[in-house]
């Protein structure tokens, strides 16, 4: 039994000691290297690398719930209404020998019922910089995009909207920048002259089709003070009668093309003296022929009261009248603690016609408009912010209107706004 045992056991041993020596002569199998994700902190926080690329990207985005109550006109109107927007972006960034290359998008989905109106989505932004080219949509060079504006309802100016462009900027360091763009072109309807209904200057829009794009130049500071841009925009008009239809006006005598202009200075001034995070704000612009540029590119009404925009306008001479306004609106942010901020803010806007529009009705079309307000915003964590707004509109027409049964020449407005926002 014994020497049986130790037979076995050595038998054992051996396969083992053979095994051991086959299986060493076998290629090791390594395992995949793990390539983990890499903070990129060139850009600011957020930014994390591409795996395998030298790209960096930010995953952003935002969630509002807003309530509006506006003061209703007639029992058909709505008053109130409900708002939730969803917003998601992507930031990509990376540096080459010609300059950053950077590639933008932002996405909003919006669900509106009641006096928002309907349901939008859009393509906010999305864009190309390469070196100073900018090509795709973007924030109008017109704008300072870097106004502390912080209004939730409607000022009348350009408040930095999102247009098609093709754009370049040239940079001179010490903050100092000049942009030169072709953007898509702000339109106020163009009317032609003729009465209407009795007293209507502009019922038929008689725009033409566009052969030429906005022409957008600025030249802007940045600092640590705040930041300051004065921008002018050349706008084609173009009329689709090119035949009289009214006064002795010969045949084919109407002019083809006009031109309008606006100009805007835009700046804001940092105010730690006062609390850290309070700032002034302030924009002036006017504008010829480009009335969309005040921010009144559709007509502006308050309260069932009208006042018209319109670009421009066949006169009685058969010319190519323009219509010209100026606004101005402004602003103050400051912070009552590190949570909790106050804006102040205010807009004023006269837009005028001149005496063809009174000789052509025999009616002053001219008119303006203000508006004021405030809100008050807590921030109990970064990222969110739940504030509630107040703000008066008002508009004056030296054309009285029938509303409700009534001449009226005056509206005005109150509206409120709740609204909860988070963005990451």
């Amino acid at each position: 039994m014994k020497l049986a045992k130790s037979l076995f056991l050595g038998s054992v041993a051996g396969l083992a000691a053979v095994a051991g020596a086959q299986a060493a002569d076998l290629p090791a199998k390594k395992a995949a290297a793990v390539e983990y994700v890499r903070v990129c902190s060139t850009y600011g926080a957020g930014f994390f690398y591409i795996p395998g690329t030298e790209t960096c990207l930010r995953v952003g985005g935002r969630v509002r719930a807003e309530y509006q109550y506006l003061e209703a006109n007639d029992r058909e109107d709505d008053s109130i209404g409900f708002r939730a927007r969803g917003r998601i972006q992507l930031d990509a960034r990376t540096a080459t020998a010609y300059g950053l290359l950077r590639t933008f998008v932002r996405f909003d989905v919006t669900h509106n019922t009641g006096v928002y109106g309907g349901d939008t989505a859009i393509v906010d932004q999305a864009f190309v910089q390469f070196g100073g080219l900018t090509a795709g949509r973007t924030v109008s060079f017109f704008d300072n995009s870097d106004l502390p504006t912080g209004h939730f309802g409607t000022l009348r100016f350009s408040d930095a909207p999102t247009v098609n462009a093709l754009a370049y900027t040239f940079s001179f360091g010490n903050g100092f920048s000049a942009t030169l763009a072709l953007e898509e072109g702000r339109f106020a309807p163009a009317a032609d002259g003729v009465i209407i209904n009795g007293p209507l200057v502009a019922g038929v829009d008689i725009s033409a089709g566009q052969r030429a794009p906005d022409l957008v130049a600025n030249l802007k500071y940045a600092g640590t003070w705040g930041s300051f841009q004065v921008s002018g925009a050349a706008h084609q008009i173009r009329s689709n009668v090119l035949t009289a239809a009214y006064g002795p006006i010969l045949e084919g005598t109407i002019p083809d093309t006009e031109y309008g202009y606006a100009v805007t200075a835009q700046g804001s001034i940092n105010l730690p003296m006062l609390a850290a995070g309070d700032a002034l704000w302030l924009a002036a612009t006017y504008a010829n022929g480009a009335l969309a540029y005040l921010g009144a590119g559709s007509n502006i009404t308050v309260s069932n009261v009208t006042g018209r925009v319109v670009d421009a306008y066949i006169g009685l001479d058969g010319d190519i009248e323009t219509g010209e306004g100026w606004s101005i609106a402004g602003g103050l942010r400051h912070y009552w603690t590190p949570t909790i901020r106050q804006n102040v803010f205010g807009s004023y806007a006269r837009i005028e016609y001149g005496n063809q529009v009174q000789a052509l009705t025999g009616f002053d079309f001219d008119f303006n408009e203000w508006r004021l307000g405030t809100n008050v915003i807590w921030s109990p964590v970064a990222g969110l912010d739940i504030g509630v707004e107040v703000l008066y509109a008002n508009v004056d027409t030296n054309n009285p209107q029938f509303v409700d049964g009534r001449l009226r020449d005056s509206g005005d407005s109150w509206e409120g706004r709740l609204r909860v926002q988070r963005d990451f």
